[in-house]
């Protein structure tokens, strides 16, 4: 994937960063889908370090995600001008916008909200070798939220981060 925009980076990059004490840092804890299927375990967290906040969990996908949609071909982005993505090796993480979640601090386990195991399963994932870029957060939220597909998904800025998904806890 082509360089991502430099305006996001891993909390782990920003040694000058820290969750705030008023916010669980869930890096490290589990995250399941809204029927309580394991999706994987947070990673990491993504910052806006322009709008100094957290816009996307990282995810590290659980082997038996990975592995329902081995070898899959999936048209992930309908509006791709048809492309199909293939799931490569070292393909195991994938983002999840911060305001898609429901964060318990007493079980430690995260939510996602409305989105299905089969959603992950068939959303484009990256390695965190190559990072991401504008293109695959874009194709992210189009999965996760096919009806809102023209919903400002366009925007090159910080714009893009100025919807109800990325509204932190």
């Amino acid at each position: 994937m082509e360089n991502r925009d430099k305006n996001l980076y891993r909390l782990d990059e920003l040694t000058d960063y820290k969750v705030a004490s008023n916010y669980s840092d869930v890096r490290g804890w589990k995250i399941v889908d809204a029927d309580n299927r394991t999706i994987g375990e947070i990673d990491n967290l993504w910052v806006n370090k322009d709008m100094q906040r957290v816009v996307y969990l990282d995810v590290k996908v659980d082997k038996a995600l990975i592995d329902d949609s081995r070898n899959e071909v999936h048209d992930t982005i309908a509006h791709d001008d048809g492309r199909e993505f293939m799931y490569k090796e070292g393909h195991s993480h994938l983002i999840i916008p911060i305001g898609s979640v429901n964060i318990n601090k007493d079980t430690k386990i995260v939510m996602a909200n409305g989105i299905s195991y089969d959603t992950f399963r068939r959303t484009g994932r990256y390695n965190i070798q190559d990072n991401f870029d504008r293109n695959y957060e874009r194709s992210v939220l189009r999965s996760y939220y096919p009806d809102d597909s023209q919903s400002g998904f366009e925007s090159n800025d910080d714009a893009f981060y100025n919807r109800r998904e990325f509204d932190g806890h």
